[in-house]
């Protein structure tokens, strides 16, 4: 039956079995026939199930059953539930020993409670061999509590270093016995250990006194015999510190009393002092605060940056402070790398090895190395020439070979690779070269021996021809410095040099000459070219510096910006060019000096200025006026040989007052061709008369004038124009008169009268009349050729004939007379031409 739409619970059927068995309500036996009776133990853990049977495994279930309960430590028993095959009753109040169920006689609790802790006593009807027996079961059931989480409670969170610490390791439920251990774990992970001898396996954990070892997280598993369970970890942290530092220095250079760097090296420095909290470190150089910070990092340490340098170490929650201190020595090498040299010594005998590395801390250990000696850094000081700073070998020149070289090992701390130079004794190849050169003023002359190269460098020095020595010795260069007393000239002197590698000194000679010159004794150029005269030092006294001059032929020296001479100069030379040669003013002996500081030198060169042969002479041929009289033509030939470069034409006025003198020539014309033989030339005054001359120039020669000659004056030109016109008319009328025959004889049927008045008057002899126009043009043609062949003075044309007649050369006939090519001098009018032109013309 359901209500409201849930189950209800089956009825409590409980009095009526109570009512067979009374004797089941005080928890006793039923007393019928023979009962069994069974006791046992059982356990159960708190909120899971146990079953509890009525009677062995193997036995048939009950046909009537009652369970009781009586709780741990009290009499009076409780009905829990009963049963009978399939219906069962719960008695009320049996939910605080969990969820109980009855089946087949099996009493089955879930979710058991402690409460459920008792004594369980089953009461059954059992069906055997067609009745029923009595049988008893008693259970006594424990029921067992899991440990709950435990939590850690430590006296105190930080404690110092040498207190006494507790940690208490609390459950809040577990049925005993229970069992404790401790696990430890360091601050930065790591296993978990146990601590041991500190009462790890009790509730609480003694650490007497605390020490640095025991900070960390701290976890406290509980056991029991049904689980067990472990806490959140718990840290404790132990405060002490800071221990005493200790400084490391990287690099690691130990030295007595403390440490070394090489400068421009990285230097790291590193403080460590154990303390919790953390310290704080701050760094000192010489007492003053420089970092702060456990690592110092020193860039490119600097030698200021030695001494000492202290750790502070300092723990702020206990306000305590510890230090450390270590000296720093900075090693710096010399600045820049050894360096070699060779000196020769004992007279030029020896060598002396020098090697120099000055400055640095420590000093530089130096020594020298031949090249058949070990290399290796003897320990003991002073063996083979080790020394600070300087080292200094001294080698036998005669028993060193040539090119033989030898090394100077320097070390230093602060180079791991240590420094070297060396040096190679050789001598110079080739011998001393010798110069003398004079100073400004010539009042000295030094004389110059020079032979470089070589190590060492080679010794020289100065001797007279009788083998004195003149001047100290120096290396590669000596100069000698002496007075220009007039008594150097030809005077021999002598550089000796020698050389520790060589055996025999080598030697140069110089002599102190006046300069010596070489020059042309006689140069010829022709008028109005250019003279080069050259003159040239030779001999070795030109070294000196010699002063070269030229002289012209009136003694005057020739310097340089003149107009009339150019001066080219070179090393040993000096040529003189004399521009534009006159003759003969430029002609010659101009002289050639040399001076230096010995003495004097001169050469003289004769200068020959020639002029150009002379050109031959000119005639005039032709000169006469224009119409206009401002122009002339002129016309001219020359007679004789000679070369020309051209010709020139003068004039002047001819009529001046008989007190007056004849004005000067003047050139109408210059700068002509050669080729040419004529000139016009205008630019004249018609009523001036002129005289008229031509000369030839060769060059600058000019030759003898022509004959002074006037212009005649220009022809008469009516005769021309008369003729000509005359001439014109007689062919108009020929033309005319062939066309009129023409058309007569082409139009004879029209007139006739014409015709036959034209063509019928002829001879005997005349031919036929023509026919067609053609015949007659033919018969025209040929009495026209025909007619001036005859001789027939009547006929058209003859004309031309007569006027032509004279012109064959007839001296009488008009207009034939010679024209005057020129006038005398003197005359002014030319006597006039009568010209007769006769015109004869045909009707």
């Amino acid at each position: 039956m359901e209500r409201g739409g849930r189950a209800l619970p089956p009825p409590w059927r409980g009095p009526w079995i109570l009512l067979l068995l009374p004797a089941l309500a005080r928890g006793q036996p039923l007393a019928a026939g023979e009962a069994a009776y069974e006791e046992w133990r059982a356990t159960g853990v708190r909120g899971r199930a146990v079953e509890l049977s009525c009677g062995p495994a193997a036995a048939a279930p009950p046909a009537v059953v009652f369970w009781s309960f009586t709780p741990q430590g009290e009499g009076l028993p409780r009905a829990v539930a009963v049963g009978s095959g399939r219906e069962v009753a719960m008695a009320p109040g049996t939910g605080t020993l969990g969820r109980v169920t009855l089946r087949n006689g099996t009493l089955e609790l879930r979710e058991l409670r402690v409460a459920a802790q008792g004594r369980f006593l089953c009461q059954g009807l059992f069906p055997e061999r067609g009745r029923l027996r009595v049988g008893y079961a008693a259970v006594l059931l424990r029921v067992l509590v899991p440990v709950s989480k435990p939590f850690v409670r430590p006296t105190a969170a930080a404690a110092a270093e040498g207190a006494a610490v507790a940690l208490t390791c609390t459950v809040r439920e577990g049925t005993e016995p229970l069992s404790f251990s401790w696990q430890h774990q360091e601050p930065r992970g790591g296993s978990s250990v146990t601590p041991a001898g500190l009462g790890g396996s009790r509730a609480e954990l003694q650490l007497t006194p605390a020490n640095r070892s025991h900070t960390g997280w701290y976890i406290c598993t509980v056991r029991n015999e049904v689980n067990n369970r472990s806490s959140d970890p718990v840290y404790l942290d132990i405060v002490y510190g800071p221990d005493e530092p200790a400084i490391r220095v990287e690099p690691f250079s130990p030295e007595q009393g403390g440490f070394s760097a090489g400068e421009r090296e990285d230097v790291v420095l590193s403080c460590l002092a154990p303390s919790n909290p953390p310290s704080r470190y701050v760094w000192l150089h010489n007492g003053s605060q420089v970092h702060v910070g456990q690592t110092y990092v020193i860039t490119a340490i600097a030698r200021a940056q030695a001494g000492t340098y202290t750790c502070l170490a300092e723990n702020s929650h206990l306000q305590t402070r510890t230090q450390a201190t270590i000296v720093l020595t900075v090693y710096y090498p010399p600045a820049g790398s050894p360096s070699c040299s060779a000196l020769a010594s004992d007279d030029q005998r020896d060598v002396a090895l020098r090697c120099r590395w000055l400055g640095g801390f420590p000093l530089a250990r130096l020594r020298w190395v031949g090249p058949q000696e070990e290399e290796e850094e003897e320990e003991e000081e002073g063996l083979m020439g080790t020394s600070f700073s300087m080292a200094t070998r001294i080698q036998s020149g005669a028993a060193t070979r040539n090119g033989t070289s030898f090394s100077c090992l320097a070390s230093h701390p602060a180079l791991p690779l240590g420094a070297a130079c060396g040096t190679t004794l050789w001598v110079p190849s080739g011998s001393p070269t010798c110069a003398a050169a004079a100073t400004k003023g010539d009042e000295y002359v030094m004389l110059r021996c020079r032979w470089e190269g070589g190590t060492p460098l080679v010794t020289l020095r100065w001797r007279d021809s009788a083998g004195r020595t003149l001047g100290d010795p120096a290396p590669s260069a000596a100069v000698l410095v002496l007075s220009t007393d007039g008594s150097l000239g030809g005077r021999e002197f002598v550089c000796v040099a020698a050389h520790p590698l060589r055996a025999a000194a080598a030697e140069c000679r110089l002599r102190l000459e006046v300069p010596e010159l070489q020059a042309e004794s006689e140069v010829a150029v022709l008028e109005g070219g250019e003279a080069q005269l050259a003159c040239r030092q030779r001999g070795s006294s030109a070294s000196l510096g010699a002063t070269v001059a030229w002289y012209d032929p009136k003694e005057r020296e020739v310097t340089p910006g003149l107009a009339k001479y150019r001066l080219e100069e070179g090393e040993a030379w000096l040529n003189l060019t004399v521009r534009d040669a006159e003759w003969p003013g430029d002609s010659g002996i101009y002289r050639c000096t040399a001076t230096n500081a010995v003495g004097t030198a001169s050469l003289p060169v004769r200068l020959r200025v020639d002029r150009y042969p002379a050109p031959p002479n000119v005639t005039i041929s032709k000169l006469r006026y224009t119409r206009a009289r401002t122009e002339v033509r002129l016309e001219w030939r020359t007679q004789g040989a000679g070369n020309l470069t051209g010709f020139v034409v003068q004039r002047r006025q001819t009529k001046k007052p008989l007190r007056e003198t004849p004005s000067p020539w003047e050139t109408a014309a210059g700068d002509i061709e050669p080729h040419s033989r004529d000139r016009r030339l205008g630019g004249l005054d018609p009523a001036v008369l002129y005289a008229f001359r031509v000369l030839a120039v060769n060059h600058r020669t000019a030759g003898h004038p022509s004959e002074v000659q006037t212009p005649a004056e220009p022809p008469f030109e009516a005769y021309p124009a008369v003729t000509g016109a005359a001439v014109a008319g007689m062919l108009v009328a020929t033309a005319a008169s062939l066309l009129a025959v023409h058309c007569i004889a082409r139009h004879r049927e029209t007139l006739p009268r014409l015709h036959d008045l034209l063509f019928r008057t002829a001879g005997p002899g005349a031919q036929e009349p023509v026919g067609t126009t053609e015949d007659a043009e033919a018969a025209t043609g040929g009495e026209e050729e025909a007619g001036p062949a005859q001789g027939d003075p009547s006929a058209p044309g003859t004309a031309a004939g007569a006027d032509a007649a004279p012109a064959q050369g007839d001296p009488s006939a008009p207009g034939t007379a010679a024209e005057p090519l020129s006038a005398a001098p003197g005359t002014t009018d030319d006597p006039p031409v009568n010209v007769t032109i006769t015109v004869t013309a045909t009707p």
